[in-house]
């Protein structure tokens, strides 16, 4: 896991998730912070182990860790933030030594997050992977602001899954 650590003490991605966490320090609905990136990270890996996938588990964790980085900059400047995401991950992961074809594994994963059917049915991938555990990580049957989100009510949580 070096080069997963590689990532999270890299100076650009430590800046990216400050800032998000200034401008989230009153939000009231579901955070973009470490938890939630770690919360990612190991759901989408459980499900890697669960369906004998062939993705290496740091790959799993870069992807996590990345997909919402760039929330801030959809704050700042109106770019959504899978968008800002990956490029944010252009910029780091080749300074912790992926490779091309996992920084390509990784950007698509993340410009795809927040859809669905963004991979080819019948063959998952990290894609799928990401997409299912970001949903997965939000609690929202214990959720204080649940009324209030604007979440639909078809993508809300409404009990521990599978």
């Amino acid at each position: 896991m070096n080069r997963v650590n590689q990532i999270l003490s890299h100076p650009r991605y430590r800046q990216a998730l400050d800032k998000t966490e200034v401008l989230e320090k009153d939000r009231e609905f579901c955070g973009h912070d470490m938890a939630h990136f770690l919360d990612v990270a190991r759901i989408a890996y459980i499900h890697c182990l669960e369906q004998g996938m062939d993705v290496k588990k740091d790959v799993v964790y870069a992807a996590a860790l990345l997909h919402d980085i760039g929330r801030y900059q959809q704050y700042e400047d109106g770019i959504p933030h899978e968008t800002a995401s990956a490029g944010l991950a252009e910029e780091i992961l080749p300074q912790c030594s992926y490779s091309q074809e996992e920084r390509r594994q990784i950007r698509e994963a993340i410009l795809g997050h927040r859809r669905k059917d963004k991979e080819p049915q019948g063959s998952p991938g990290l894609g799928s992977l990401l997409y299912q555990a970001d949903k997965q990580s939000r609690n929202c049957f214990a959720c204080h602001a649940r009324k209030a989100c604007s979440w639909p009510e078809d993508k809300m949580n409404k009990g521990i899954q599978d």
